[in-house]
């Protein structure tokens, strides 16, 4: 999904849940450019099996954020095309998010690409104008601002692009309340 969409937070959520429901399996949550410097910093200082070791041996669950940025290394690439199939070999679960589908990240290696396209993808949008009302009043309880409901229907049909414009536009009328 677009930038904005909350996709970090559902990742969040996700290795949340595992850690309240499943409390011995090990998360690893990290953001694709973190794995990426990682891997360039195990490479150069002959470090890789221990970044091998940490990814593919020490958790059960992946999670990685913004895995569009993995277009940008070949051999990133190939260390985590090899971290996907340990992963899919030992029935562990990876959870990947990104701005864009597979098919659409430029610079993937097709292998990659066909295993992302192997899982469930959903595609995240921008939600419609009835769940943003709910948003804008949910944050606006939980901040402690009194708005109009005209106002939080207002805002709700003026923010279209993301949540993160959504809460904005919220804040900049909780600045001007105060």
């Amino acid at each position: 999904g677009p930038t904005g969409m909350g996709k970090t937070h559902l990742l969040n959520a996700v290795g949340n849940y595992i850690a309240q429901h499943y409390p011995h399996l090990q998360i690893r949550y990290v953001s694709a450019e973190k794995f990426l410097n990682e891997c360039i910093s195990g490479i150069r200082r002959g470090e890789m099996e221990r970044v091998r070791l940490r990814y593919r041996e020490q958790c059960d669950i992946l999670l990685m954020d913004d895995i569009q940025v993995l277009g940008r290394g070949e051999s990133v690439q190939e260390e985590f095309f090899y971290t996907l199939n340990a992963f899919f070999e030992t029935g562990r679960q990876v959870v990947v998010a990104s701005d864009r589908m597979p098919k659409d990240i430029h610079g993937l290696a097709d292998r990659i690409r066909t295993r992302l396209e192997w899982g469930l993808i959903a595609d995240i949008q921008m939600a419609d104008v009835e769940t943003r009302v709910a948003i804008l009043r949910y944050k606006s309880e939980m901040k402690g601002i009194q708005i109009p409901e005209e106002v939080i229907q207002f805002i709700a049909k003026i923010s279209k692009k993301s949540i993160r414009e959504l809460e904005g536009n919220l804040n900049k009328v909780k600045m001007f309340t105060e």
